[in-house]
């Protein structure tokens, strides 16, 4: 059973070490590219573009030519993709190549959830998506400071090589072990939803990077953001009128899937800025060197990893609308928690803090991943995966950016200069919209996710 997720992860951790570890390799791409650090993060906003455009159409694309052909494609596209970021010679040539990796990782992390929930008993998805979300927990994390590493002691070139090893692993793997007897499901493609859906996630997740990492003007990120707020509302309007829509938003009138994913969401405000603020803070307020600060923060990695055993039976014995009530509350207070370090606080007390604010996180994430499938029926997970997906990447994009936000609002009360207690505020801040998940989970039925805690005899036997 733990197989399927394992042989998923591989390939997800790669996109999403990939998709962090650029951060702090910035200035020497940008010096071997003889550009700017600056323009080169309008290159970094090209893969977002492309995981805004290709993630809702996955379902349909899974659905026409099967979970485990796409999943072995995107692969191979990211490593296509890998290589030719590793051998760009422009900035031109590396915006596109980041983009190429886009589309792969666009298909990986839907069409892996999709393979996940499909092939796994509902009874067994809260442990299988407990190791499928440790690439997403651990990424962000280990992402900067290896890339730190690799920099300063080998080339920035080996961030995208060392993908090649790793991705044919995942192919390697995947052919072997994922499931071979799908069956294709020919549907009519919405191109009317298609292209609506990409202007909109595309516009709002774009126009929240350039606000949160301002390479341009910040009224060209918040316009470019209303463009995608406004498109959205008119693609919403264009799925309540259509029968087989590119994202069916009927879906939330289901209670359960609507609260799962409208409470993640909002938790992953918060938890989604942490690896933003955390090593600035480290590095800029403590006077940490990269390394260092990333040796800090890997403890907050080593307690997602911490989490993998257990899950299971906490929400079987609590239930997950308590569960998740009481893990926003106490894992908020965990984020809001970092705006209490000073230079003098011991690195052991930092360090425990971290290490339980990421077992925490990792058990909140592997029971609201699956919570979200507990209800939804077979034929329609297609249409729920790329939903969980688009909903993950916003709500992040958005967190990161209001991070920014009062970043730039704390500093322009001292000239603009950087300060411990903007960093206090900062995390204090997107600890408090953590916490408000609580609200929303709260009003989950109290029989929920029961599904997935049945000890499902024919379900196992269907699994074997």
């Amino acid at each position: 059973m733990r197989i399927l997720p394992m042989v998923l992860a591989v390939a997800l951790f790669m996109e999403h070490v990939d998709s962090n570890v650029i951060s702090t390799s910035l200035p020497a791409i940008a010096a071997d590219l003889n550009t700017s650090p600056i323009a080169l993060k309008l290159a970094m906003t090209s893969y977002l573009v492309a995981l805004s455009v290709f993630i809702p159409i996955s379902g349909w694309i899974s659905d026409r030519f099967t979970a485990r052909i796409i999943f072995r494609v995107a692969i191979v596209v990211f490593l296509a993709g890998s290589v030719c970021c590793a051998f760009s010679f422009s900035l031109h040539s590396f915006v596109l190549s980041r983009f190429l990796q886009g589309i792969g990782g666009a298909m990986m992390t839907p069409v892996g959830r999709l393979l996940l929930v499909k092939s796994t008993p509902k009874n067994q998805l809260v442990i299988a998506f407990q190791w499928f979300s440790i690439p997403a927990l651990v990424g962000p994390l280990v992402g900067p400071p290896l890339g730190g590493f690799i920099t300063t002691f080998f080339s920035w070139h080996w961030i995208f090589l060392i993908n090649i090893p790793i991705g044919f692993i995942g192919l390697l793997l995947s052919s072997i072990y994922l499931p071979k007897n799908e069956k294709k499901y020919i549907r009519p493609l919405d191109w009317t939803g298609f292209f609506l859906s990409a202007i909109s996630l595309s516009g709002f997740i774009f126009g929240l990077s350039i606000v949160s990492l301002p390479a341009l003007p910040q009224s060209v990120g918040i316009s470019v953001t209303i463009l995608g707020v406004i498109f959205g509302a008119i693609y919403i309007k264009h799925a309540k009128n259509r029968t087989a829509p590119l994202l069916d938003l009927k879906l939330f009138s289901d209670p359960v899937f609507a609260r799962a994913i409208i409470g993640g969401s909002v938790f992953r405000l918060g938890i989604g800025a942490v690896p933003f603020l955390l090593p600035m803070m480290l590095q800029l307020a403590f006077g940490l060197s990269p390394i260092e600060s990333g040796l800090m923060v890997l403890a907050a990695a080593i307690g997602s990893l911490g989490m993998k055993f257990g899950a299971k039976e906490v929400y079987a014995r609590f239930g997950f609308r308590k569960v998740l009530m009481a893990g926003s509350l106490v894992s908020a207070m965990f984020t809001a928690s970092n705006g209490l370090f000073y230079p003098t606080t011991p690195y052991l007390l930092m360090i425990i803090v971290l290490l339980f604010g990421g077992f925490l996180r990792s058990l909140f994430f592997s029971g609201v991943n699956a919570l979200a499938f507990s209800d939804i029926a077979k034929e329609d997970i297609s249409q729920a995966t790329p939903i969980a997906a688009v909903a993950q990447q916003a709500s992040m994009a958005l967190g990161i950016a209001i991070a920014g936000a009062v970043l730039e609002i704390a500093s322009s009360f001292h000239d603009n200069i950087l300060k411990l207690g903007d960093f206090h505020t900062g995390f204090f801040v997107v600890g408090f919209i953590s916490a408000l998940a609580f609200f929303i989970f709260r009003t989950l039925p109290r029989d929920a996710g029961h599904a997935l805690n049945e000890k499902s005899k024919q379900s196992t036997a269907q699994h074997r």
